[in-house]
């Protein structure tokens, strides 16, 4: 059965028969807490599993539990998310990008709670694609090293609790999204400053570090990274960029990595009341976790 065909059949099913229809379908499913997208096992999305006992398991320990679906290579679909949120929606872009003939070749489309919806495409296995957001435009991609919450599971939002639900499958042939090329297009980035390349190693050491976050530890953490790069002058956007992937991994939705990161720009960039920012020290709980500076 094909993901499109999945996402059709389990539309009326309970979350529960739901997990067991995907793995049925040979497609790896984790559980996220019920009415929301925060993964209940340990280790998210790395935890998704094709064996029916364990998923079984999950949701008989978890009944109403929302149904994860890993994107990239572990699951074969990438997926665009078109955000609807209060200060703009990824729908403009979205047309745009249509027009041009980006979003060519999906598998399905599903609208989402927010009233934006996630584009399912092939992902071409011999070339991952890894996640990135496009705050300015409203628009995410989920590959390598991300996840989407799929039908029938439901969010509590401000104006009620919805569902996503599938609203459009494709009967033409099916092909890989370019990511960067869909990137470049709806978020053109700035040529890089002289110190780029200092600035993106220090960020990939960040996110590093920030994957290896335990709960009670997330949300300080990543403050805390967004700190450091905005003080060396990386803009919001940017930030959320290098740094979003690896919080949305352990736990961290969207809206909480775009807040914290812009609560971050605005401490650093003195909106704080005047704390200096020695008042936030990096977390250190474990050996494991200590201040990347340090880290070999």
């Amino acid at each position: 059965m094909s993901i499109a065909d999945v996402l059709l059949t389990v539309a009326r099913l309970s979350t529960s028969e739901a997990a067991r229809t995907f793995v049925a379908a040979g497609l790896p499913v984790f559980p996220c807490e019920p009415g929301g997208k925060r993964p209940l096992t340990r280790a998210g999305y790395l935890d998704a599993s094709r064996d029916s006992s364990m998923v079984s398991t999950w949701w008989r320990r978890w009944q109403q539990a929302n149904i994860g679906l890993p994107t990239g290579p572990m699951s074969g679909v990438d997926v665009v998310d078109i955000d609807v949120k209060p200060d703009g929606t990824g729908f403009t872009a979205f047309h745009r990008a249509v027009d041009e003939g980006l979003l060519d070749g999906e598998i399905a489309r599903v609208r989402t709670p927010s009233g934006g919806m996630h584009i399912y495409f092939p992902t071409d296995r011999t070339r991952p694609q890894r996640c990135w957001q496009a705050a300015r435009a409203h628009i995410d991609f989920r590959g390598e090293g991300g996840y989407v919450v799929v039908p029938p599971s439901v969010v509590v939002e401000p104006s009620g609790v919805a569902a996503y639900r599938p609203f459009s499958l494709s009967a033409a042939e099916t092909r890989p999204i370019d990511a960067m090329a869909l990137r470049d297009f709806i978020d053109p980035r700035p040529a890089p400053a002289r110190n780029a390349p200092g600035r993106v190693a220090s960020g990939d050491l960040l996110a590093h570090w920030i994957a290896k976050l335990r709960e009670g530890e997330r949300n300080h953490g990543l403050f805390w990274a967004a700190c450091r790069l905005s003080e060396a002058g990386v803009q919001a956007d940017a930030i959320v960029d290098v740094l979003g992937p690896a919080a949305s991994r352990i736990g961290l939705d969207d809206r909480e990595i775009q807040r914290t990161v812009l609560s971050a720009c605005r401490h650093t960039s003195g909106g704080s009341g005047g704390l200096g920012i020695s008042a936030f020290s990096a977390p250190t709980q474990s050996k494991s976790h200590r201040d990347p500076r340090s880290l070999p």
